[in-house]
């Protein structure tokens, strides 16, 4: 089955409690967190405070998605707000296996983003050393966007260098996600959704989660 991680950018803020609850009790693996910095990418959403309120209300592991500058600057913060894995992006990293390096130093799970543009075969040396990838499937920086139809390809292309390399990486797809493609993503080779307004925009989004966690 696939993992499911809802995007609570997309979530009410408004009822957040009520979201958290729905999220715990629905088939949901984990809660993923988009930080933005208005640096890296063009918005800013949420940062430390939020997340460790949010944790409070939560019982799922944090997927925790920096689209900032310096992300090593915050790494140890982030962790100490509840985050249990922690993704960075390759563009963003001068020195990436530092970087993946300090996460898996801080005991959380370590993860790389790719933005569109981004070539898949930059990964091969890094990927031994994560946990997961994460490929953008719309250029980051805002929920809502349309699907971009390429990252099928870069989703075989990871699974095959996955695959080549004898590792165990998750790969993890963020952005456009919806009930009609997300057995086109599954069957390319990824095993992690990222849902946002997909989940949240759904009068019943427990459902929503439980046929993604389906699909194949």
């Amino acid at each position: 089955m696939a993992i499911v991680a809802p995007s609570l950018l997309a979530s009410n803020f408004l009822q957040l409690e009520a979201e958290c609850k729905m999220l715990n009790e629905s088939e949901a693996d984990w809660f993923h967190l988009d930080v933005m910095d208005g640096r890296f990418v063009p918005n800013i959403s949420f940062g430390l405070p939020f997340i460790e309120q949010l944790r409070k209300a939560t019982t799922k592991p944090f997927d925790v998605h920096l689209m900032i500058e310096e992300p090593e600057k915050y790494a140890e913060a982030f962790k100490k707000a509840g985050a249990d894995q922690l993704t960075v992006h390759y563009e963003a990293c001068r020195h990436l296996h530092r970087n993946v390096q300090q996460i898996k130093s801080l005991d959380m799970k370590a993860g790389v983003a790719i933005n569109p543009h981004t070539p898949v075969s930059l990964l091969a040396d890094i990927l031994c050393d994560v946990d997961l990838i994460l490929i953008m499937s719309v250029d980051p920086g805002f929920g809502g966007q349309q699907f971009i139809p390429h990252t099928y390809q870069k989703i075989r292309e990871l699974k095959k260098l996955i695959h080549d390399c004898g590792l165990n990486v998750h790969i993890e797809i963020d952005g456009g996600v919806t009930l009609d493609n997300a057995s086109a993503i599954i069957h390319a080779g990824a095993n992690v959704l990222v849902a946002g307004n997909t989940v949240f925009g759904s009068p019943d989004p427990k459902k929503v989660i439980s046929q993604l966690k389906k699909a194949q």
